[in-house]
C-alpha cells in the first residue's frame, strides 16, 4: 500500500477533531508524512511553506473557508498541479462541488464516506504525480 506515498507529504484540514484524528491515523499507516490544520488560515500558510503533495481539505471551516483555501493555493497553478487536492463535506449538493472542481479540486468526496475511498482516490492521484 505504501508505494505512491513513499516520500510524500500530505496536509489533512478539518474542524471537527474526531474526523481529523481518523484521517490521520489512516494516512499515517502508508507512511506518508502527515500534517494537520483545523482552520483556513492556518491551512494555507502550512500549505504555502511546504508545499504539500496532497491536501485533504474540509469545505466547512472556521476563519477562511476550504473553498476559499482552495482558491488561494490554486488560483495561477495549472490544473493537475500540486498540490492535488480532495475536498470532502457534508454538503451534498452538486453546485459545491462543481464549484470545487472549478476551482482546482482534483477529487470530491460527501461525509461520511469510507475511508477506504479516500486512501484509494490519494494513490490515485499521488501515483500520477
Amino acid at each position: 500500500m505504501a508505494e505512491p506515498f513513499d516520500g510524500k507529504s500530505i496536509l489533512i484540514v478539518d474542524d471537527d477533531t474526531d474526523i481529523l484524528g481518523a484521517i490521520e491515523a489512516v494516512f499515517k499507516e502508508t507512511g506518508a508524512q502527515i500534517m494537520t490544520a483545523t482552520d483556513g488560515n492556518t491551512a494555507v500558510t502550512m500549505a504555502l511553506e511546504k508545499n504539500p503533495d496532497l491536501l485533504i481539505l474540509d469545505a466547512m471551516l472556521p476563519q477562511r473557508s476550504g473553498f476559499l483555501v482552495l482558491e488561494k493555493l490554486k488560483a495561477k497553478k495549472p490544473r493537475g498541479s500540486k498540490p492535488y487536492v480532495i475536498m470532502i463535506t457534508g454538503n451534498t449538493g452538486k453546485r459545491h462541488q462543481q464549484w470545487a472542481e472549478s476551482l482546482g479540486a482534483d477529487g470530491y468526496i460527501n461525509k461520511p464516506f469510507r475511508m477506504e475511498r479516500l486512501v484509494q482516490s490519494a494513490e490515485a492521484l499521488l501515483a500520477k504525480g
